[in-house]
């Protein structure tokens, strides 16, 4: 009788009632982030209060919404653990030598005569092998503005490039924290959404390429590359990079590409190219298990080398900037952050603020064209409006996910479109972090640098176009990974 009467006075808002929350939250989080430089966690916590608040309102008890909290962090904390063990992977990858060897290639395939072109090349291997754009930016990208100065190029092109390129790991990395943000919010296999985004940013990146090559074509093959020639003599005195070892190092990241393409688990298959990786750490660049394993933890320090050969006070700059870097410390941020806007998530779910909102945007949705670009255009305007990505796909995947679904469309499709539209559209945001540090670092301003960054809006076209041909679109199957949830939601079955 008692749960009978207590589900009798719960109320469903209004449509006003239910767009309150989303509009406290675009006021909070401006205000506070842009105005007051308030931490981005706190500002969650008064989004989730004042939610919590309403759900009170409507007549929900606490024990609703701690239940609702729970179970989405518990559906979301496979995917956290993945990226814990991300920045566990990094730390191993760095002091095995690993990253720093594929750093050292990629640096030498610079060819001056398509300087822009090749901007874009070698951030984008540099910024896949690391799973950082900034590092990628604020490391070879800064070091390639300089040559690029010296030849005379044009500066918003390379740095245009730049962006791009950093962006393209960002956006297809295992190791990158908007990768798994992105397959978190929307409860995808990281894989698996890594994969799907192949059809949209592939092309995004045949298109970039072209762009730079027509661009740069009349640039002459002078000018000075001293930076990044120290920074590949630099590299090889700290770390043993000479063939044939370089091979050897080459085996943590080949363990991972091997595991995903055989659909192995994610996170023994880290750990397994971690513990290869910390072998070589010991043998071959000689490091103690006791500096590998603070390298796990707490990400690699320059003051970890012990060669009294090498002077690090005098070394390149560009070079602790690279490598002082990953640890599982790292991406407790990342982590406390998803805690944090779950509870905002969740508070917004059990008040049924989203299944209003969405009942009425669904009305004028009748094809999945139209959905993926509701769904693109939704994710442009958050990120534009606050500049922070991670806030944005818990926002857009907790709104989309459950419709994706019920149109019997796989995750991955909603997943991959959050990262079209909010990952590489941050950095064009003069206001968001990305865009400021892009500017500070490369050294030009947004406005000029956006237009070359054709990887950074590509994705958000190809998405809707292929919403609407209906290419590259993952449907439900019977047996698939959203199948169960597509008969819970729909109450039938393929």
């Amino acid at each position: 009788m008692e749960e009978n009467k207590i589900e009798k006075t719960i109320k469903t808002p209004s449509l006003g009632l239910a767009v309150l929350p989303l509009i406290f939250m675009f006021v909070v989080l401006f205000t506070g982030l842009i105005i007051f430089k308030v931490d981005i966690k706190v500002l969650l916590l008064l989004c989730a209060a004042f939610t919590i608040v309403l759900c009170m309102y409507l007549g929900h008890t606490w024990k609703d919404v701690e239940n609702e909290i729970v179970d989405k962090l518990a559906k979301a904390f496979p995917a956290i653990m993945i990226l814990i063990t991300v920045g566990l992977m990094i730390g191993a990858w760095i002091v095995s030598g690993t990253i720093p060897f594929l750093v050292y290639i990629g640096l030498q395939i610079i060819n001056p005569r398509f300087i822009i072109v090749t901007s874009f090349l070698v951030t984008v291997i540099l910024s896949v092998s690391t799973g950082t754009s900034w590092g990628a930016a604020g490391t070879v990208g800064a070091a390639l503005m300089s040559v690029a100065a010296g030849m005379g190029a044009p500066l918003p092109a390379v740095a245009g490039a730049i962006v791009a390129g950093a962006y393209f790991g960002d956006k297809m990395s295992p190791l990158s924290d908007s990768t798994n943000m992105s397959a978190i919010a929307t409860n995808t296999n990281l894989y698996k959404h890594i994969g799907h985004m192949f059809y949209t940013t592939v092309p995004g990146f045949i298109v970039s390429c072209a762009v730079y090559i027509i661009a740069g074509i009349s640039f002459a093959s002078s000018g000075a590359i001293g930076q990044v020639d120290e920074i590949i003599k630099t590299l090889s005195q700290l770390f043993n990079l000479s063939m044939p070892v370089g091979l050897l190092l080459l085996v943590p990241p080949v363990i991972v590409i091997y595991g995903s393409l055989k659909k192995k688990p994610t996170i023994p298959v880290m750990f397994i190219s971690s513990a290869v990786a910390v072998l070589i750490a010991m043998f071959v660049q000689g490091f103690s298990f006791e500096t590998c394993a603070a390298s796990m933890v707490g990400g690699f320090k320059m003051e970890m080398f012990v060669n009294p050969t090498v002077d690090l006070e005098n070394i390149v700059k560009e070079v602790p900037n690279l490598l002082q870097r990953g640890g599982m410390s790292s991406m407790m941020n990342t982590a406390l952050m998803a805690f944090c806007a779950f509870g905002f998530i969740g508070a917004l779910t059990i008040a049924g603020c989203l299944d209003v909102i969405l009942s009425q945007i669904m009305k004028h949705i009748h094809s999945t064209g139209q959905l993926i670009t509701v769904t693109a255009i939704l994710g442009v305007i958050i990120i534009t409006v606050i500049g922070e990505a991670s806030v944005t796909f818990l926002m857009i995947g907790g709104l989309f996910k459950d419709e994706y679904i019920k149109r019997g469309l796989e995750t991955k499709n909603l997943s991959r479109t959050l990262e079209d539209s909010i990952t590489v559209v941050e950095p064009l945001v003069p206001w968001s972090l990305a865009g400021v540090y892009m500017t500070s670092t490369l050294g030009v301003p947004t406005a000029q640098y956006a237009p070359w960054a054709c990887l950074c809006y590509t994705g958000v076209i190809f998405a809707i176009i292929w919403g609407f041909t209906g290419f590259g679109i993952a449907k439900i199957k019977k047996g698939g990974d959203n199948y169960d949830d597509y008969v819970e939601l729909t109450g039938t079955e393929l």
